[in-house]
Formats: C-alpha cells, sequence, structure tokens
C-alpha cells in the first residue's frame, strides 16, 4: 500500500525548504517590481503605493532608536524639496511598535516628507529589509531600481544622481 505524506509532513518538508534557502533569496532586488502597501499617516488616512504610480518613490525604513537615520533624515528632506514638484516622492516607513518611539524621534529630526507607520513589521518583510535604514528606489512604472541597506553618505550623490536621471525620463 502506498504511504501518503500527512499534512504534519508537508509542513516539516516545506519548512525545511524554507529555511535552508537563504534569507537574500526572500528580498526585493533591482529590476522586481516593489511589493504594494496601504499604511497610516500620524493624520489617520492610508497612503498607498499604487496611488504614488507615475512617480519616482524613495522607500525608506526606518525606526526611532536607529543612530544612522538621524543622518539620512535631512538628506531626504533636501531630496523632497529639491524633485518633490518634478515627480518624485520620499516614502518613510516607521517600524517601531510604539508610535510614540516615532513621535519623539520626529520631534528631533523633522520630516518633510511623506512618514507612514507599520508597527507589525509586513511591508518590511514584504520587501525582506534586513536592517535600520534600509531604502528601495523605485521608478515611474513600479519596479525597484536600487537597493541600499544602511545610510552611508558616500553613496548619497550617486543616489541622488539616479534620482534626478529616472525623473527626468518619467
Amino acid at each position: 500500500m502506498p504511504h501518503f505524506p500527512t499534512s504534519r509532513h508537508l509542513v516539516l518538508a516545506v519548512f525545511a525548504i524554507g529555511s535552508a534557502l537563504p534569507l537574500s533569496a526572500l528580498a526585493v532586488d533591482a529590476g522586481q517590481p516593489a511589493p504594494g502597501f496601504a499604511l497610516p499617516r500620524a493624520a489617520g488616512d492610508a497612503l498607498t503605493l499604487e496611488s504614488l504610480k507615475g512617480r519616482v518613490v524613495f522607500v525608506d525604513f526606518w525606526a526611532s532608536w536607529c543612530a544612522p537615520c538621524k543622518r539620512s533624515f535631512p538628506w531626504m528632506n533636501d531630496l523632497q524639496r529639491k524633485y518633490g514638484d518634478k515627480g518624485f516622492t520620499v516614502v518613510a516607513i516607521n517600524v517601531d511598535k510604539r508610535r510614540a518611539d516615532a513621535e519623539r524621534f520626529l520631534a528631533q529630526v523633522p520630516a518633510a516628507f511623506a512618514v507612514v507607520y507599520d508597527p507589525e513589521g509586513k511591508v518590511p518583510a514584504a520587501y525582506g529589509v534586513k536592517g535600520m535604514p534600509s531604502s528601495y528606489l523605485i521608478d515611474a512604472r513600479g519596479n525597484v531600481v536600487q537597493v541600499e541597506s544602511g545610510f552611508n553618505d558616500d553613496h548619497a550623490a550617486a543616489i541622488e544622481e539616479r534620482i534626478r536621471t529616472l525623473v527626468a525620463a518619467r
């Protein structure tokens, strides 16, 4: 008589296969469509990635405890100011469990761009975020064109040049 695996065996097999995959296999890379999201802003209304279709979008994942985020926010403010009216949008996705932690950070380091909240961490999981900050540059068609882990001042000019090129090509 043939032996058919039980559902428990199937779950264990899927888990074993999935855990054998490198974490990078789960990450969104350049050339792939950006995973969509709908997340609340401080005012309560939701911001969706779909609503930004046709714009170049810089999605930045951050947390209040992230020291490099304190350096990246002024830079992102500058990008939003320079390119916002040319079809560019910065969206900062906060992953703190408590919004009060994010609000304290924003009181010290204001954001002149869209800030949304994901305390459950579903969107960073969909993107395969490995650390804070992590950013994803998305073209006007909704595809990821560049991924940055961490914030490196030495990369800022090259990222801005890429944004300038994408905005001009929209």
